[in-house]
């Protein structure tokens, strides 16, 4: 009786379960299959349901059969233009960038002669006249040579003659036959480029075998003074007025061009005024500097310059509190040059100046910088002119006339 009863009683409890089990299901089946529609026809989910649909065949399928009926229907490649206007202007000024190849003759162990490549750098065609071509170049990239090659765009070798160079601004101009030149570059206008604006620099870097590499940058400066110590002495003998770009320059691309957007050159870079590899800074010669240099150095073969005779910095490279504390600068004065050092017997020393002189205007013109004493002494003056000076000492102004005398570099 007890075996009876027990049976019984878990056979019942193993059918409470079931019958929940398939209600559950019905209901299930029932929402899934009458509800669900109902609610996303109505659109009374709190989501989107989204339907992936298969690729309609049947239009491909009636072209395949067309295309295996009639030969004539062809397939057509997409063409994608992705020609810009710095491509185009590559295109169109990187002929007129050559490689400069600097030869110098060596002596072996046993006393031969033979030659080398010291070295190589790059150059731009600025002109021809009368069957030549020249090209302007960096100083650096050409001292010492022996022999001066001319490696075209087209790997064409052609000899050049040095007409003349220029330690100062690092310049040089370069005569060949003009037979195999094809392309000469437009100059621009450096006065005029803005910072911000695009620059494109072409050049060697690294030698020929990366000629008319490309980099591109900005403007990011202009009217930079950057101190140069031709001599080692830790003295400065030079102040280059330069343009600062963010576009790659390297070794090989001294020489090269610094163009601007519209594919005229307004600058001549040079790895020599950066003196050391700093990543996104890079020099160029401002070209309406060059232009000058690069004539004299054509008809001339040197430069003749108005010769003061001074070592002289910008007043605002000086902290404004040594203003009226070392200089004894009266509170007027905002802008100027002081004078670090005199050569002895030069126009500046006979006039009486002295170190720590403060100029602050020449032939009554203010001067603001280092870079307006260059310009008014260069541009404004010939060697055998008198200029005034007008320059404050120990707080006190003062008036003198030098008499410049040439110097040739």
């Amino acid at each position: 009786m007890g075996y009876y009863d027990s049976h019984y009683r878990r056979a019942r409890r193993r059918s409470n379960w079931l019958y929940p089990a398939v209600l559950g299901l019905v209901v299930g089946i029932f929402l899934f299959a009458v509800a669900l529609p109902t609610l996303i026809n109505n659109n009374l989910l709190p989501y989107d349901i989204v339907v992936k649909q298969q690729p309609d065949t049947g239009i491909l399928q009636g072209f395949e059969e067309e295309r295996a009926t009639n030969p004539a229907v062809e397939t057509q490649n997409l063409n994608v233009n992705v020609s810009t206007q710095i491509t185009d202007i590559v295109g169109r000024v990187a002929p007129a960038v050559v490689g400069v190849v600097n030869i110098q003759s060596q002596g072996s162990f046993w006393q031969q002669q033979g030659s080398g490549e010291a070295g190589t750098g790059s150059g731009v065609i600025y002109k021809v006249d009368n069957g030549s071509a020249y090209v302007v170049t960096n100083h650096h990239v050409i001292t010492g040579a022996d022999e001066i090659e001319v490696v075209l765009s087209d790997d064409t070798h052609v000899t050049a003659e040095l007409k003349g160079s220029d330690l100062f601004t690092d310049l040089a101009v370069l005569e060949m036959d003009a037979s195999h030149v094809d392309k000469v570059v437009e100059l621009g206008n450096s006065e005029n480029v803005k910072v911000g604006e695009p620059a494109i620099a072409i050049g060697s870097p690294l030698g020929l075998h990366l000629s008319g590499s490309v980099t591109q940058g900005i403007v990011s400066g202009k009217q930079r003074a950057i101190p140069q110590d031709f001599d080692q002495d830790g003295r400065a003998d030079w102040q280059a007025e330069v343009i600062q770009t963010d576009a790659a320059i390297n070794p090989g691309n001294s020489g090269g061009a610094l163009i601007n957007i519209s594919g005229q050159l307004i600058g001549i870079n040079s790895m020599k005024i950066a003196q050391s590899a700093v990543e996104g800074i890079g020099f160029a010669i401002p070209i309406d500097d060059a232009i000058p240099i690069i004539k004299q150095l054509e008809t001339e073969g040197k430069v003749t310059r108005p010769y003061l005779g001074v070592e002289a910095y910008s007043l605002e490279d000086v902290a404004q509190v040594e203003w009226e504390r070392s200089l004894y600068l009266p509170k007027e004065v905002d802008s100027g040059i002081y004078l670090r050092s005199i050569e002895p017997m030069s126009p500046a020393s006979s006039a009486g100046l002295e170190p720590y002189d403060v100029i602050t205007h020449l032939d009554g013109n203010e001067i603001q910088n280092i870079i307006g004493l260059r310009k008014h002494l260069y541009q404004e003056k010939d060697v055998g002119d008198p200029m005034t000076i007008t320059y404050y000492r120990n707080g006190e102004r003062y008036e003198t006339t030098v008499e410049l005398v040439a110097q040739d570099y």
